[in-house]
């Protein structure tokens, strides 16, 4: 029988965190997931349905009450403002749907840097000085992309009210779309970009330039939101384009995320990010060509 040191226990920390990860990852795919395909079900089918017609009901069925004469397209204007401004409800709705697919995104991109954080606490703890549980790290990096969905709610309802969004949430004026593929792939190859991808791609780099590890719960909470801060600066234009895919897109978030873990973990990650940048611009030329 093996005996349960206190280093056995450490040691299964890093799988028990390992764990954690995968779960949050999942509940958030799931969720995403259950929320297109009630965009996309059956009732969903039915509102977009172009053949649709209203039933003549002039004088039948219905005494008294005579609908033949109704402007019906007043009628779906007034459907279309009600779409326009969602209620608080809604909006609710929304920014839980973007901390999702942030989480979802994100939390594979930024693993390493939450193992990196349980092996070292790990030890420290061996060593009789422990640090702040690995949660409050993690939970510093997902403050600052929950305050991201808050913004790309905000935004999003602008689009709304504006119209310049789909029923598939995707940008719909072609003009927009193609200047800001065009913006996303200069920002691939701008100096901000390379500054924080540098941070996200050496993890030991970045705790060394911000005084190590801290043992404390708001210096563990600080140093996640450091973290956070950096990511969001290297991967706010990718996330941006959600709007031009389509933000309820599978397809487009799973490559999306594809995307940004590769240029954090691949050896050829820099390189990457340039030649997503030189793509990004020609798909923004193309788009910019077929509406002139």
């Amino acid at each position: 029988m093996t005996t349960l040191t206190l280093e056995n226990v450490l040691r299964r920390d890093r799988w028990v965190v390992v764990a954690a990860l995968a779960v949050i990852v999942m509940l958030s795919w799931i969720y995403i997931l259950s929320l297109v395909l009630q965009m996309h079900g059956p009732a969903a089918s039915t509102m977009n349905m172009p053949d649709m017609k209203i039933p003549d009901m002039s004088m039948t069925g219905m005494p008294g009450m005579d609908v033949s004469g109704m402007d019906m397209s007043g009628v779906a204007m007034a459907g279309m403002d009600m779409l326009a401004t969602p209620h608080l409800a809604d909006q609710i709705v929304l920014f839980l749907m973007w901390v999702a697919m942030m989480i979802g995104m994100m939390i594979p991109a930024a693993a390493p840097m939450i193992l990196l954080y349980a092996r070292v606490a790990r030890k420290a703890a061996a060593h009789g000085k422990p640090f702040a549980p690995t949660g409050w790290f993690a939970a510093g990096y997902l403050l600052v992309w929950i305050a991201f969905s808050l913004v790309a709610t905000l935004l999003q309802s602008w689009l709304q009210r504006h119209a310049f969004l789909s029923p598939d949430m995707a940008i719909s004026n072609r003009l927009f779309a193609g200047f800001l593929l065009i913006a996303a792939g200069l920002f691939q190859w701008g100096s901000l970009k390379d500054a924080c991808l540098t941070q996200c791609r050496m993890p030991v780099q970045f705790i060394q330039q911000h005084g190590g590890f801290s043992r404390d719960i708001p210096g563990s909470l600080k140093l996640g939101i450091y973290h956070g801060a950096y990511c969001v600066g290297c991967c706010w234009a990718l996330m941006a384009l959600l709007f031009v895919g389509g933000v309820m897109n599978m397809l487009w978030i799973a490559g999306l995320t594809i995307l940004v873990l590769l240029e954090k973990i691949a050896p050829f990650g820099r390189n990457l990010a340039k030649a997503i940048g030189v793509i990004l611009m020609l798909c923004g030329v193309a788009v910019l060509a077929t509406r002139l």
